[in-house]
């Protein structure tokens, strides 16, 4: 297995109309989500190889999610269903700007009650990358089986993989929500932050240079800053640069990160030697800014991320 995605995986409720409160909402649409879980969709959409590790609920939801990965072509050996707990729900409004705001259901989810005696160490260790985010960091048991498979994909050999994905109301406070974050930050290789997180974990507001390889560390390879429509800024050990974003028509923000780090992903696994290639890497980010774009032209995260022909269709169109 190429790239193997660990953490949460959810149903996201979006209301049927943008720009309402969620009480205001008339109704709502289910959505399957979770960002690891959106990744590992992203990379089999785009024709790479994928698995997915983590847990939901043996009921409607959680079974339902399971066929998603089936449908989308991601192995599913090592998503867990527990009979006790109910899988995640998360109730997303999309403001106007098809910016969203969160209020989630998760006392205690499914997702937050894997082991580490539960993971399917098999799927973990044939990883080339492991990818993971933070949401599983918050609680016990899930914070130790998230340790445990990022050393034991470590140790097989793998590349990590750290998108953040700073989810506030989820933790107990802004402090320890830093302080989780970063207390994994020096192991990942690859790490993609957003503009708004980056203010979040530096604690200044300019987005800039200084302040992004304030988050530099001996081990990384690259570090990725996510601007919206603005594009994103990469840094190496030995380059540093921006690549421009696509206009498109938003109507949805959700998963655009996540279809982002999956394109990016698909392509370094099939050649890690991008990373220390600027005019390569440069390509492959204008290839994951167009994935990116597309997710926002329609509402949800997966039935919006794009296949590589949707992709190349628009880097054309721009060009």
């Amino acid at each position: 297995m190429s790239i193997v995605s660990f953490g949460e995986f959810l149903i996201d409720f979006v209301p049927t109309v943008s720009g309402v409160s969620l009480a205001e909402a008339p109704g709502f649409l289910k959505a399957p989500g979770g960002a690891p879980a959106n990744v590992a969709i992203a990379v089999a959409r785009l024709g790479g190889k994928a698995a997915f590790i983590g847990k939901v609920g043996d009921d409607e939801f959680g079974i339902m999610l399971g066929g998603i990965l089936k449908e989308n072509g991601v192995d599913g050996k090592g998503l867990l269903y527990d009979k006790g707990a109910r899988t995640a729900l998360a109730f997303v409004t999309l403001r106007a700007d098809g910016e969203r705001e969160f209020m989630f259901y998760r006392n205690p989810s499914a997702d937050m009650l894997l082991t580490a005696e539960e993971l399917n160490l098999e799927v973990i260790r044939t990883a080339k990358i492991f990818h993971y985010g933070s949401i599983s960091l918050i609680v016990e048991p899930c914070r130790s089986a998230h340790l445990k498979a990022m050393e034991e994909a470590k140790k097989a050999g793998a590349l990590l993989s750290y998108d953040p994905n700073l989810r506030l109301p989820l933790w107990p406070s802004e402090k320890e929500a830093r302080e989780q974050i970063m207390s994994i930050w020096d192991k990942a290789e690859v790490i993609k932050v957003s503009d708004n997180e980056l203010e979040f974990l530096t604690g200044c507001d300019k987005i800039d240079d200084e302040s992004a390889l304030s988050l530099w560390h001996p081990n990384l390879k690259l570090l990725l800053v996510t601007l919206g429509e603005n594009g994103c800024r990469y840094y190496t050990k030995n380059f540093k640069g921006a690549v421009g974003a696509f206009k498109v028509d938003t109507v949805d923000t959700t998963g655009a990160g996540d279809s982002f780090v999956g394109a990016l992903l698909t392509k370094i696994v099939n050649d890690p030697s991008v990373i220390e290639n600027e005019p390569k890497l440069r390509e492959v980010l204008t290839f994951a800014n167009a994935c990116g774009a597309i997710t926002t032209t329609k509402k949800g995260a997966i039935p919006a991320l794009p296949a590589e022909a949707d992709a190349l269709s628009l880097i054309n169109k721009k060009a």
